[in-house]
């Protein structure tokens, strides 16, 4: 079997929110951060992009958020209701891959797990770079067919100008790695599964799962679901190649989780 040579997980910081948006149960209703001390659990919720490196070329999967969020964002008013205000200089994308030594020059490719302003948010800086970006057909065609700047929190801003390439259905990639088709938060969500010699299958879910509570069981959706059917159905999708590869799951917005993992610069997996 083909495998990756290295993964390293990026920290990017953490936005804030109402837990509700994340884990949607009885009996909650979402603030914005004006009345996060209200009867509501306002928590943070960590951005992370991952790069993996292979023989055929090294990967950055997904952007975090951009710089300006503050003014970028505010055309859809979820700034209110997502700060990225936990979020150091040397946090930011940029800052994290001059840390790692990484150039923007030496990515060849940018896969984007889906449009949304907070894993879209930094992929201008590969505008004019080598580097070939990657989404779903659907997610693609979405995200630059409805009318207006925005729609939730697809913000054309972040992605205008570029061409991307696109792929449908399950799609091996690179030498161990795996793109895996899993629709529901948007309609052209993917995850992405990477098999490494020592560490073995690692799952990036993305928003596919935002947290090990999301995961279950019993599996927990989100507020911020395109289509419940197809979330429950990516998630036992997801759940089946776990089963199968003993997959180490990296959840999308895990504020516990992202304490455990191995994090670049210092730390990587093989």
């Amino acid at each position: 079997m083909a495998t990756a040579n290295k993964v390293s997980v990026i920290p990017c910081g953490a936005m804030t929110g109402d837990l509700t948006w994340l884990l949607l149960k009885p009996g909650r209703s979402i603030v914005d951060r004006s009345n996060r001390n209200a009867p509501a659990q306002w928590v943070d919720v960590p951005s992370h992009c991952v790069l993996v490196e292979t023989d055929e070329g090294k990967i950055l999967w997904d952007t975090s958020c951009p710089r300006d969020w503050e003014v970028r964002w505010k055309p859809t008013g979820l700034q209110e209701f997502f700060p990225y205000e936990k979020v150091g200089e040397d946090e930011y994308l940029d800052s994290r891959l001059n840390q790692m030594g990484v150039g923007l020059d030496e990515i060849d490719y940018v896969i984007l797990s889906h449009l949304h302003f907070d894993h879209a948010g930094n992929v201008q800086m590969f505008k004019n770079t080598n580097a070939t970006l990657v989404c779903n057909e659907k997610e693609r065609d979405f995200a630059f067919g409805f009318d207006g700047l925005f729609n939730g929190a697809h913000l054309k801003t972040d992605y205008e100008g570029l061409e991307f390439q696109t792929v449908s259905g399950d799609t091996d990639f690179l030498p161990g790695v795996t793109l895996i088709e899993t629709p529901g938060h948007t309609v052209g969500t993917m995850s992405m599964q990477v098999d490494l010699p020592d560490s073995g299958t690692m799952i990036f879910t993305s928003d596919a799962v935002y947290m090990g509570d999301s995961y279950g069981p019993p599996v927990t959706p989100a507020a911020i679901v395109n289509n419940l059917e197809d979330f429950y159905r990516s998630v036992e999708k997801l759940r089946g190649i776990q089963e199968q590869t003993n997959a180490t799951m990296v959840f999308g917005h895990d504020a516990e989780q992202i304490h455990q993992l191995r994090v670049a610069p210092e730390g990587s997996y093989t």
